[in-house]
């Protein structure tokens, strides 16, 4: 069973989902792909039938839904969080090969497609990211599907990606929110 919780945030209220002892999915409301990791699509009465089992969620779901908030808070507040929650990404092999790359972007700064699509290369090529693949070139349009895909938002921070000119490009939770991320880590939009 996945359990879910909600968080609100300044810029709108946040979903989070856990599979009993990991994070697995971190979405703005509306936002696309949202709940891409549940299986199925969650509605308000969907959601309000889980809250009401609340009180039967393990120890180990509100110790995950407690140190995504504390990191949340702490992001929300223009703090750099200095620890990662518990997280499980589910998705493609190649998915999470990209998804582990944004995680590498260090907090208060961004890449381009191209550049994340050349780091994921070259590991492939130095055989660092444990797959079979070795020397295949990874196209930055593969690496841009993949980022619009992640279903951990923030924490995966896929908006630190930006235009190979710097430009701010698509956001699954919205570019106006894209900009906001970026002004709490300090980082000027172009």
């Amino acid at each position: 069973m996945d359990y879910l919780y909600r968080y609100n945030s300044s810029l709108g209220q946040i979903t989070l989902a856990c599979d009993g002892s990991a994070l697995i999915g971190l979405w703005f409301n509306n936002q696309k792909h949202f709940g891409s990791t549940l299986g199925s699509e969650i509605t308000d009465l969907e959601f309000a039938r889980r809250v009401l089992l609340r009180e039967n969620e393990p120890d180990e779901v509100r110790d995950v839904f407690a140190q995504t908030s504390e990191w949340l808070d702490r992001y929300f507040d223009g703090r750099k969080p200095g620890f990662t929650p518990p997280i499980r990404l589910i998705g493609t092999h190649f998915q999470q090969t990209v998804w582990r790359a944004l995680m590498t972007i260090p907090y208060g700064e961004t890449r381009s497609y191209s550049q994340l699509a050349s780091l994921i290369t070259l590991r492939r090529k130095l055989g660092t990211d444990h797959t079979k693949e070795t020397g295949s070139r990874t196209s930055p349009r593969a690496v841009g599907m993949a980022v619009g895909r992640n279903p951990i938002s923030i924490i995966i921070p896929c908006h630190r990606i930006v235009g190979s000119d710097d430009s701010l490009t698509g956001y699954a939770g919205g570019v106006d929110r894209k900009i906001r991320l970026l002004a709490l880590e300090r980082i000027s939009s172009s």
